[in-house]
């Protein structure tokens, strides 16, 4: 009996060990493959960054330039044509190329680029870690299929590609990975891909840091001790973001499906459109909401903001971005929930930038469904001083927003009132 024994740990012990070693050499490759798209995305993520930061000067010395956008609206449209991409489903598309491994064109990474770039620079509004998100999951996506990867392999380097070009760009690498991983399928996270993803977003935020672009962070004024009085208020402002999230993604879906039911043509859609968003913009009197606004964050997070900035920032990004024009949704988010919550906050009695950051994550987190890298995100852009109220804002807005969503094929696998499988895509 004792012989036996003896035997079966000795075979278990040498099963073990065999499997380790297979294990290591794995994490060897994917440290080695990670770490080469980090570094690539990485690099193609600081020249989209550092281009866009000098559009947006030029933009901001030469207002006048808006007149060209909706030409340049016409040459978006022409290189999406000319390459055969006119079907492109913009992130959408990155989505499915994790959850059902559709093959992503290395087309998609230069055109995103250079339409996002042409789209800022020219007066739209719109936001850039979404072009991001497109850049590094088609260039992760191609290098997978040049390796001759096996199709769940290329899923993993497709979610490193979207962890390193957020990194590279924001500058929140855990936020990014987390991201990635959550956004595909709420509920299902492939934890497979968490090393990968880790390394290659380190990478290429390292990159980022080390030419000298800050990563995103702000200083919050006036958080609260936790009390049941402030988590009330912060509660209220969560339900708040709730439905404004809905709004937001309803907006953006009813003016793409307008302006394509009377403009079905792409070229006199977009053209128009620029002109709507040109006509929009100096009636306003301002450029604030031309481009991404991060300037426009940066003052709601010190506690400033016009009244009307939230809504005049969902009016202007559903107008630009329907009408076929590049870029993203996410700073968008976060401009319209740190401009409301700046708003919100000191009628329910919270500092007005506390409540910007709190309005900011709540906001992302409705649209993306995503309450794990939102709380995240909190940590790595404000620090630890207000976990609880961060916690208790996502959390309330993630259950409130029901199953609205920028991104078509994302997937809600359970569901958000009771421990059910719904597996359903959001609206």
């Amino acid at each position: 009996m004792e012989e036996t024994t003896v035997r079966e740990k000795i075979c278990w012990l040498k099963e073990y060990l065999e499997s380790g070693e297979d294990g290591f050499l794995i994490f060897l490759s994917w440290a080695m493959a990670s770490s080469i798209v980090g570094l690539t995305v990485g690099l193609v993520g600081i020249a989209f960054h550092v281009t866009l930061e000098f559009v947006t000067s030029y933009r901001t010395a030469h207002p006048a330039i808006i007149f060209l956008l909706p030409l340049a609206g016409l040459a978006i449209v022409f290189l999406y044509r000319i390459l055969h991409m006119e079907k492109d489903k913009g992130t959408n598309f990155i989505l499915m190329a994790v959850r059902a491994n559709e093959e992503v064109t290395f087309k998609t990474a230069p055109l995103i680029f250079i339409s996002t770039v042409l789209t800022h620079f020219f007066g739209g509004s719109a936001g850039r870690e979404g072009a991001a998100l497109q850049i590094g999951g088609s260039i992760a996506s191609s290098m997978g299929r040049w390796a001759k990867m096996n199709e769940k392999d290329e899923r993993i380097m497709t979610m490193c590609g979207m962890s390193a070009g957020f990194a590279a760009l924001f500058g929140t690498p855990i936020a990014a990975v987390v991201f990635s991983m959550e956004v595909i399928t709420v509920g299902v996270m492939h934890y497979s891909a968490m090393v990968p993803c880790v390394i290659s977003a380190l990478v290429a935020a390292g990159l980022s840091y080390g030419v000298g672009i800050a990563p995103a962070g702000y200083t919050l004024l006036g958080v609260p001790e936790m009390s049941l009085n402030g988590a009330w208020s912060v509660g209220i402002l969560g339900i708040f973001c709730a439905v404004l999230s809905i709004v937001f993604c309803l907006v953006m879906e009813k003016t793409g499906a307008v302006y394509r039911r009377f403009l079905p043509n792409a070229y006199l859609r977009i053209f128009i459109g620029g002109c709507i968003v040109i006509g929009v913009t100096l009636l306003l009197g301002t450029r604030d909401y031309n481009g991404a606004g991060m300037d426009v964050i940066a003052r709601a997070m010190r506690g400033h903001a016009e009244t009307e900035a939230f809504l005049l920032k969902i009016i202007l990004t559903a107008l630009t971005l329907g009408a076929g024009y590049k870029g993203g949704e996410i700073v968008p988010s976060f401009f319209i929930g740190a401009t409301f919550g700046c708003v919100a906050g000191p009628l329910l009695g919270l500092s007005p930038s506390f409540a910007a950051g709190l309005g900011m994550a709540a906001l992302f987190c409705g649209v993306t469904n995503c309450p794990l890298a939102s709380l995240i995100l909190c940590l790595e852009l404000f620090g630890m001083e207000g976990i609880g109220y961060y916690a208790l804002v996502c959390a309330i807005s993630y259950m409130l927003s029901g199953y609205y969503g920028l991104y078509s094929e994302q997937k809600i696998m359970y569901s958000k009132m009771k421990p059910e499988f719904i597996n359903k895509k959001v609206h």
